[in-house]
């Protein structure tokens, strides 16, 4: 092994690049399947009792070797004019919670008279998270009506949207009452980051299968018929859509140590790839399959949003591009993924830069896998301020993270056009006109490359050995940027740098990063400021989850004969 520094924040924590990252072996998703695939965890759905108009209840249990967690969905016969993905809905087709355990009749009746109410409801600690889901209306009434008249749906109708049902929102880590992150942290299936939400997401998916199943059942009984049973292959390829906003955006902003250690872990990666000498012709031979499985996912990526499609069409160049280089390159030759990877900085876009990324670390697994354990992050000490540190060191400091920021003229409106704030009805942040709307008042504290540049300009007068203690006694309103100084300073992968206020500002970059970490596929902006998108989807459905199918499912299979 060469040692092959990990690649410079200045170069990674740019908002362009951090919406062109796709997921990877180390998304939370695929920690999880992997985990309960090695682990044997079993499954088991231990109630059903849905009625013919779709109300009612399931519970579907995960068993691992300590515990047991059970979904409870609530299925609801929800009419047309109240379905709305808008965080704002009142009501929805189903609504979920994951438990900590084996629920009881008293936990059922319960919580049937809270989650379907959502926000409006409360939990408690046995509950792990809450979500709620709509219909994809068209493919839900194709699937059923199909199956009801003994056909199975049309397989164009299915990849064209991948999902039958979609989140509006998965809570956890407290939200509404639930048990809080620190509750169950410890327990080994919950280290990873968001592996609750994605254990909750990959049994509504089970759910979901189920659910279009019994109405077709119920359809056809009703016209004295029987129904076609959806094919495997076709439920496996069907996912869970997710319908995503602005409430995601300020989380990486707010989670400074968080976001450090997710990017240090994926750069971590990168770079013991990259620094394998020789490569042996079975991880070369499985690079060149996941290659071409690949731009079987990206043939089926739509979108109707100009910038994704824009990059889309940049994409399928860089695929051809990474083709005819691998008919060229000698991958048997020293250093193969590192002169790849350069190879890809200098002649594909940001898009297919990350793409190789994701791809280099993919054969690789007993290399990069354990770094997923570091990918969770206990604040406590980082959000201490070292008070004893010198205004010089500060300064250097400032000028070394936030030099960009510095040299913005935060003077000119277009530097500031915009202003986070929370809204007083659902609580969810949203993003403002500063200059058009009477938000300014409310901004939160989410622009740090601005206050950063406002620090810098309080520091100018003051002696180099003098301690920030003294500076933030007398100047108190800089205490966050100076204290999120010093955690940078710590964790180099914590800031993004770039302008989150600018007129500029592409809000959907930091949504499709942090969904690029969870593991999600087929982005599909519909503005600047939100998304839908696809879990789970060619993930092994529970009864055919082992350590072959949990690993690289995400990329679809090639038709037989080009394997």
């Amino acid at each position: 092994m060469t040692e092959v520094p990990n690649r410079d924040p200045e170069l990674v924590m740019r908002l362009a690049r951090l919406g062109s990252f796709h997921q990877s072996r180390l998304s939370f998703k695929r920690v999880l399947t992997r985990r309960m695939a090695a682990e044997s965890w079993r499954f088991d759905c231990t109630a059903f009792e849905i009625d013919g108009n779709g109300e009612g209840h399931a519970v579907y249990t995960a068993q691992t070797p300590e515990r047991t967690y059970s979904l409870i969905a609530f299925a609801h016969d929800l009419p047309a004019e109240k379905r709305s993905d808008r965080v704002i809905a009142e009501a929805w087709d189903a609504t979920f919670t994951l438990f900590d355990g084996v629920p009881e009749d008293a936990d059922i009746q319960r919580l049937a008279q809270n989650i379907p109410l959502q926000e409006a409801g409360r939990v408690t600690g046995r509950e792990l998270s809450v979500s709620r889901a709509n219909r994809s209306v068209r493919l839900w009434e194709h699937v059923v009506a199909s199956l009801a008249a003994g056909d199975q749906p049309e397989t164009a109708q299915i990849e064209a949207v991948g999902y039958l049902m979609r989140t509006t929102a998965v809570y956890g880590s407290g939200k509404l009452g639930a048990a809080d992150r620190e509750m169950i942290a410890d327990r080994p299936e919950f280290r990873v980051p968001f592996q609750v939400e994605m254990l909750s997401v990959y049994l509504t998916r089970w759910f979901v299968t189920d659910l279009v199943q019994h109405m077709a059942c119920c359809r056809a009984q009703k016209n004295g018929m029987t129904a076609a049973k959806l094919a495997p292959q076709i439920a496996r390829t069907l996912g869970i859509g997710n319908s995503t906003g602005l409430g995601m955006a300020p989380f990486l902003l707010n989670h400074p140590v968080l976001f450090n250690n997710w990017i240090a872990a994926r750069e971590a990666a990168l770079s013991r790839v990259r620094g394998i000498d020789i490569a042996k012709g079975a991880d070369i031979a499985l690079f060149h399959e996941l290659f071409e499985r690949s731009t079987l996912l990206f043939a089926a990526w739509q979108s109707e949003h100009p910038l994704q499609r824009g990059k889309l069409a940049t994409l399928q160049v860089d695929v051809a591009a990474l083709r005819l280089c691998l008919q060229t390159i000698d991958l048997s030759a020293p250093h193969p993924w590192d002169r790849l990877y350069q190879w890809a900085e200098q002649n594909l876009s940001l898009e297919g830069q990350e793409w190789v990324v994701s791809l280099l670390l993919e054969p690789y697994g007993a290399l990069v896998d354990d770094l997923a354990e570091t990918m969770a992050a206990d604040n406590t000490a980082t959000f201490r301020i070292a008070g004893s540190m010198t205004i010089a060191d500060m300064r250097a400091l400032l000028e070394r993270v936030y030099h960009w920021a510095i040299e913005t003229d935060w003077s000119l409106p277009a530097n500031r056009a915009r202003a986070w704030y929370v809204s007083e009805e659902k609580l969810e942040p949203r993003l403002g006109e500063r200059f058009e709307e009477p938000v300014e008042e409310y901004e939160q504290p989410l622009a740090p490359g601005r206050d950063a540049a406002a620090l810098h300009r309080a520091l100018s007068h003051w002696p180099d050995d003098a301690q920030v203690a003294e500076f933030i006694l007398r100047h108190p309103e800089h205490r966050h940027a100076l204290r999120r100084a010093q955690i940078v300073g710590r964790a180099p992968y914590a800031e993004i740098r770039d302008n989150t206020i600018s007129e500029r500002v592409m809000p959907i970059d930091m949504l499709r990063c942090k969904l690029a970490f969870f593991g999600a596929t087929k982005f599909d902006p519909r503005s600047d400021r939100w998304l839908r998108i696809c879990m789970y989807g060619n993930a092994p459905l529970p009864q055919e989850l082992t350590s072959d199918t949990a690993e690289y499912w995400p990329y679809p299979d090639l038709p037989k004969g080009d394997a």
